[in-house]
């Protein structure tokens, strides 16, 4: 029975079972073994009296447990068990993108985007999420037809409205996991019944499907800002829905179920805008899943998480994964705060997409809502505008200036209405900087940077009477510098291992227009009643399926590259450079590191493009995870690898498999260097032959001589590759004792034709302390 059809005879026959509550010890086990028994039931009846078995995930040598968590040790101890994982619930990642994205020039596609990569016409995007809304104009089926590839089916559920099309070609819900988590239980019957259907009912998955695939939809705007053409970065692709998120989370077994279901039907692109932290790959369902789909050819697409600024907060950091950080575009929404009298008036710049508006050039009065708190609430409340803590006599007829932080921006914005207030300030305080958000506010309202909100506040303090008023505007175009980085986008270094430098890339996270559920409000919040069939979101969650997109047209114009070059193409084409002569920027403005961007903000055009790539093989995986765990072989790997016959791969007693920082990676991160230290790469030519690549050091790493070996590489034809070295030697200890950035960039050398100008780039993270 394929593994599809088994997890929904799995979910008919649990059905009634799931919804006795669990009892305090029982909980849900990803059981990962070196080959699946030929009855799961029958080994784990040996050892356990009561279980409940919700998915077999044969591919993948997995089974997914409900168990008393007191038989857990001796089921490690079962023949053939690899690992017994704990299910988890990890949370989702939460227009004019692809003209800053160079695909289109002044609205008009270019030449790489229609003609090369065809919009993406051959890739088939799986999006791993909170399901879809399909009567969205950006699935619409505009004379597709499905390819002979595909295996999936139209799921619908108990959801007798939902229709897929030649668009829109496969759907399906895993909940088993959730339901298992015990969650469910007081929620109302119409809650109960979305986790029965592939529809959105939150609005996520919709956005992000819509993002990496959606097709050409004219006019699209959010409240009328920012109106123009949406689509998705492949938006002649065919598309599938797996939904596993729901609004409490997403179960991890869920998640995986989802991935190898996805794989089996016939996606060359996976995209998942979710994930959380995570001590190894084997701990990690998601890392298990992509690990699987990239050995079937499945190109695997995360978001890096929204955990940023701290350091080593990225997630989904396995290096069979594409890791996507989150970054600013070009345009944003403006709203003007004008405060003073007349002649002495001050105007500082914030984002907003509210619907609503005051008089221009008004004049009303203005309050901090610290002064404005109720009686017997204390001021700490008042200032972040919790409910209730407005007076409304203080109040009434105002424009009340909160703080970010703790409850939703727009819901601050409502506590100002039901106090009277007439429009809201939202200032940054200082842990927030300079990162503001576009949000579709109930009020007239400006969310505002703390830097400038210091002048207003200055202001409320030196006079008795403040006075001010709020000025929208539409879309602002050519907005610089840009991108910045977001502050929510995680940071490296990778928490798992620091020699695989994470995440790989940034894109556009920050105020993104894509499709979105009509069951559901913009802001997501209950109070707030209104409906829009487009919405403006922001986070790593956004920038996630900006690359899945780029995936599918790289698919398409090379549909027999792996998951690695296409991997490869994208990060060494990246650019660290901004719109202003500058480099990248963090939210305080300081120049941001690798760790926020990875190889460095997306190209589409030039990654349809590259000139070499490195790629990574299964043999190479295999000696990366067994250079893991050196003192333990003879072992299984920690993960199903499988060899060129088929069959599984091990470690093997006394081998020698390198050192992690050897898996053959598009970039190069050396932690605990002493005295020097020499990593080994390949680059493989798809680009014409003959050709020549000569290397230089584009940038110096502090304290940190750089070599590279040979210093020119030749090819004499299409898929040719060829080995160099780069030998890190540290020359000043105390310079490289916190980590340091350069990079390393081939550049070809074309006698016959001098516009044949492939560079290809690498960034270096490295430094002389341990730990």
């Amino acid at each position: 029975m394929r593994g599809r059809s088994r997890v929904f005879l799995l979910a008919l026959v649990l059905f009634l079972a799931l919804q006795a509550p669990a009892s305090a010890g029982t909980k849900t086990y990803v059981i990962v073994f070196d080959g699946l028994p030929a009855s799961p039931s029958g080994l784990l009846a040996t050892v356990v009296t009561s279980f409940q078995l919700l998915y077999v995930l044969s591919p993948i040598q997995v089974i997914v447990v409900q168990i008393d968590e007191s038989f857990v040790g001796v089921i490690k101890q079962l023949p053939g068990v690899l690992a017994v994982i704990p299910d988890v619930l990890h949370k989702v990642h939460t227009t004019r993108s692809w003209d800053f994205l160079e695909l289109e020039r002044n609205g008009a596609a270019t030449g790489a985007w229609k003609d090369a990569a065809k919009y993406g016409v051959d890739a088939i995007i799986g999006n791993v999420d909170t399901g879809v809304w399909p009567e969205s104009a950006s699935f619409k089926d505009d004379g597709y037809s499905v390819p002979s590839r595909w295996r999936g089916k139209c799921i619908t559920g108990n959801d007798t409205t939902f229709k897929c099309n030649n668009k829109l070609i496969g759907t399906g819900f895993f909940n088993l996991g959730f339901l298992a988590s015990g969650l469910l239980q007081g929620k109302p019957p119409s809650q109960a019944a979305e986790l029965y259907t592939p529809r959105d009912y939150i609005g996520h998955g919709t956005h992000t499907l819509s993002t990496a695939g959606g097709g050409f939809v004219p006019d699209a705007s959010v409240f009328g800002h920012g109106k123009g053409t949406a689509k998705g970065g492949s938006p002649l692709a065919r598309l599938a829905a797996y939904k596993a998120c729901y609004a409490e989370g997403c179960s991890s077994s869920d998640i995986l179920a989802a991935m190898v279901t996805a794989v089996e039907d016939g996606v060359n692109v996976l995209s998942l805008s979710v994930g959380g932290p995570a001590d190894d790959y084997l701990s990690d369902p998601i890392a298990i899943g992509a690990f699987y789909a990239v050995q079937k050819g499945v190109t695997v697409v995360c978001s890096a998480s929204n955990s940023g600024p701290q350091p080593g907060s990225v997630t989904n950091v396995a290096p069979w994964i594409l890791t996507v950080g989150a970054s600013t575009m070009d345009r944003d929404f403006p709203a003007y705060v004008t405060f003073g009298g007349v002649t002495s008036s001050m105007t500082i710049k914030g984002q907003s997409l509210s619907n609503s508006t005051l008089p221009q050039g008004q004049r009303y009065a203005m309050i901090n809502a610290k002064n404005a708190n109720a009686a017997n609430v204390p001021s700490e409340n008042s200032t972040l505008c919790f409910p209730g803590s407005l007076d409304s006599d203080k109040v009434r007829g105002k424009i009340v200036v909160c703080t970010r932080g703790v409850n939703a921006r727009v819901e601050k914005g409502l506590v100002v209405k039901q106090a009277g207030g007439v429009g809201m300030v939202l200032c940054n305080g200082a842990g927030n900087g300079e990162d503001v958000i576009a949000d579709p506010h109930l009020i007239a309202a400006a969310h505002v940077s703390y830097s400038q909100c210091i002048n207003l506040f200055n202001y409320l303090g030196s006079t008795d009477n403040p006075v001010g008023y709020i000025t929208a505007s539409d879309a602002r175009l050519g907005v610089k510098p840009a991108p910045v980085m977001a502050a929510f986008s995680s940071r490296g270094p990778n928490p798992i291992t620091p020699q695989i430098l994470k995440p790989d890339i940034t894109a556009p996270g920050v105020s993104v227009i894509a499709a979105y559920s009509e069951a559901v409000s913009p802001t997501e919040l209950s109070f707030d009643d209104r409906r829009v069939p487009y919405n403006i979101m922001s986070g790593t969650s956004m920038s996630c399926p900006h690359v899945s997109g780029i995936v599918g047209l790289i698919k398409t114009k090379y549909p027999d590259w792996t998951p690695a070059m296409i991997k490869s193409a994208i990060m060494t084409t990246a650019i660290t450079g901004d719109n202003d002569s500058g480099k990248i920027r963090d939210e305080t403005g300081a120049a941001a590191t690798p760790f926020a961007y990875g190889s460095g903000h997306v190209r589409s055009v030039q990654a349809l493009d590259p000139g070499l790539v490195y790629d990574t093989t299964s043999a190479d995986y295999a000696d990366f995870l067994c250079a893991l765990r050196p003192t333990q072989n003879p072992l299984p790997l920690p993960l199903p690898v499988f060899g060129d016959d088929g069959k599984p791969r091990a470690c093997s007693q006394g081998a020698q498999y390198g050192r992690p920082e050897d898996l053959n990676y598009p970039s190069i991160a050396v932690p605990c260097l002493s005295g020097s230290a020499t990593v080994r790469r390949r680059v493989k030519n798809v680009g014409a032959a003959p050709c020549r690549y000569a290397v230089s050091v584009t940038e110096a790493l502090a304290g940190v001589k750089v070599t590279v070996y040979p210093p020119e590489l030749s090819f004499e034809s299409y898929g040719e590759e060829r080995e160099f070295t780069v030998r890190l030697e540290v020359q000043d200890a105390a310079a490289a004792a916190n980590y340091v950035f350069g990079s390393i960039e081939w550049s070809e050398e074309s006698e016959s034709d001098p516009d044949r100008k492939h560079r290809v780039r690498s960034p270096i993270v490295a430094k002389t302390t341990c730990g």
